[in-house]
């Protein structure tokens, strides 16, 4: 059974970081992708960045890139997600989901029904 974890979200001052990870198991297979979305109250769920475990490409929406950075650990099967510069905007329950088999991370698998597995969210709450 494929499983998603997340963890660390919690409450910070605009202006701080944050660093979540996401743990998978459940699979060995190595052509995936992980995404991180978020979603704030009465708004659709954004995809943020995704990583494709086959070549490590990367794809950023604009409103995190600069500020956000996904990296993966492969051998642990764990995604993280560094989070510089927080804004209150970024306040929000924020997701990992997988989807395989895959080899791409773009724009073009950006929406909530390009994946296939998702973690429970942890919330990010980010104070002015």
């Amino acid at each position: 059974e494929v499983q998603l974890v997340e963890s660390g979200g919690g409450l910070v001052q605009a202006g701080g970081s944050l660093r979540l990870s996401c743990a998978a198991s459940g699979f060995t297979r190595a052509d995936y992708t992980i995404g991180w979305f978020r979603q704030a109250p009465g708004k659709v769920r954004e995809r943020v960045p995704c990583i494709a475990r086959k070549d490590g490409s990367t794809h950023y929406p604009d409103s995190v890139k600069g500020r956000f950075t996904i990296s993966s650990d492969n051998a642990k099967r764990t995604v993280h997600l560094q989070m510089n510069s927080l804004k209150v905007e970024d306040t929000a329950i924020y997701f990992c989901a997988a989807v395989f088999p895959s080899q791409i991370c773009s724009g073009s698998n950006s929406q909530p029904w390009d994946y296939d597995y998702w973690g429970q969210g942890t919330q990010v709450t980010v104070s002015s």
